[in-house]
């Protein structure tokens, strides 16, 4: 593990260098504004500048600006930049407003201030990536880097390595013992040499980097390259060839001494579940506040429309497969709740004439509003299912259990993807925890924010809700 905490401080030290960058433009930007306009650094202002890096910290971790971001994502790590600075714009603006605070202090400094800063923070990052992009041309900073197993994950490893230039990785070679009849069609005119050949490079320092693509099968075998690289500087790094695609973190831990790798474990943990719910509590109060005046129709039609509560609360598996109630204006005739529910079908004559309209716009599901304040469901996450359905399903789709590993959401990828309504087949289902796995595997607050711009747009409706 001492490699591992070494990567780690590698890691540390790089994101604190950026995160003290940004901050010291955000600094600087605030003061050339103040002198640009000829206006004097006062405790209001200090206060606002205070106000504004915390909140702009906070929305960068929620963003994961500061994480590794892979070679090809720059683009992206500048859209998340802009989106950081609008969002801070949004709130710092909004808190000065209803604080009635804002005719303290100059909007052309503030608008300016903001202006400056997003300008300089992208132009450091791109500045930064220009120096990268001139020292790999000059030959600086690469790596010598060989892999030992010509497997079909190792093929896909060098195609990576050849495809992303900017790694700064010199490929030298692959390196396999077997037979070219054993190696099944691979590409063996890559070989450079066998593993033995492969360990007197790491030895001899020609290479800086091995990674070792062989079958987990090979135990020993690898066992065995790991004991010869023990006394050489090389990093040596293992790509298995099994459960990747179905790792929920790939996160090494430890208990005492003994290491660990994480297999199912949900990616919402630490200082990610305050930012999530941070904004599921925001979000969900806004939307309560903002929705009240509907609610108040809707229970009014609902009461009209048929006889029976307005507020009909069904179980469901939540974080964990724990139960929990949750809220839905009724829009049935009946209110079923038992260990056998029949899914609503096209032309379903328990469904009312108001709760047609309402299933079919999704306003059925607004009281789950106060499920996500109350800490039982999020925002966004996978659909909660009916307990039958889900004692039904958990025997017929694999992996189906583990989207019970955050809580469940009022919308979700699966739902602005299509994958709502009846699941009348099991494909459909299949299909929909395909989607609810992949939110959980690469789970950012910012997707969260993608997925209930694109609910707005497109996930109210669907072609299978009935």
């Amino acid at each position: 593990m001492d490699a591992q905490k070494a990567l780690d401080v590698e890691k540390d030290s790089y994101t604190f260098l950026y995160r003290l960058i940004d901050i010291l433009i955000i600094i600087i930007c605030f003061n050339s504004a103040l002198i640009l306009y000829g206006e004097d650094f006062s405790k209001d202002y200090l206060i606002v500048l205070i106000f504004t890096l915390l909140v702009y910290s906070y929305l960068s971790e929620s963003f994961q600006l500061y994480r590794s971001w892979r070679v090809g994502k720059f683009s992206r790590m500048i859209g998340s930049l802009c989106l950081v600075k609008l969002f801070c714009f949004f709130i710092v603006a909004s808190s000065l407003f209803l604080l009635k605070e804002s005719e303290s202090y100059s909007r052309i400094i503030i608008v300016g201030w903001f202006s400056l800063s997003i300008i300089s923070l992208m132009t450091w990052r791109y500045l930064a990536k220009w120096v990268k992009s001139i020292r790999r041309r000059s030959g600086l900073g690469f790596q010598d880097v060989a892999i030992v197993g010509l497997t079909s994950t190792g093929i896909n490893l060098y195609r990576e390595i050849i495809k992303n230039y900017e790694l700064g990785f010199n490929f030298v070679g692959f390196f396999d013992d077997r037979e070219p009849k054993r190696l099944g069609g691979m590409q063996t005119n890559l070989i450079e040499g066998d593993v033995n050949e492969a360990v007197a490079l790491a030895k001899s320092g020609k290479i800086q980097k091995l990674y070792i693509c062989l079958p987990m099968v090979a135990e020993k075998r690898i066992a065995d390259i790991i004991e010869q690289l023990g006394n050489t500087t090389v990093d040596v790094l293992i790509t298995p060839d099994f459960l990747l695609k179905n790792l929920m973190q790939a996160r090494i831990g430890s208990v005492g001494d003994v290491d660990t790798i994480s297999v199912f474990e949900s990616p919402v943990n630490g200082m990610r579940r305050f930012y999530k719910r941070t904004f599921d509590v925001l979000f969900s109060f806004t939307a309560i506040l903002a929705l009240t005046p509907i609610f108040l129709v809707i229970g009014a039609a609902i009461k009209l429309n048929s006889p029976g509560a307005v507020i009909f609360k069904q179980d469901r598996y939540g974080l964990d497969g724990r139960k929990i109630k949750v809220w839905k204006f009724r829009s049935m005739s009946v209110t079923e709740n038992s260990d056998v529910v029949t899914q609503a079908t096209k032309g379903d004559a328990r469904i009312t004439t108001v709760g047609a309209f309402l299933r079919k716009t999704s306003l059925d599901e607004l009281p789950q509003f106060f499920n996500v304040l109350f800490g039982d469901m999020s925002v966004v996450g996978p659909r909660p299912h009916a307990v039958a359905h889900n004692e039904e399903y958990r025997k017929l789709v694999t992996y189906y259990m583990l989207r019970h590993k955050v809580l469940p959401g009022i919308t979700g990828w699966a739902q602005v993807n299509g994958w709502r309504g009846e699941t009348d087949t099991l494909d459909k289902m299949e299909k929909r925890i395909e989607y609810d796995l992949a939110y959980i595997r690469n789970w950012t607050l910012w997707w969260d924010v993608k997925i209930v711009f694109m609910t707005i747009f497109k996930g109210f409706v669907g072609k299978n809700v009935y």
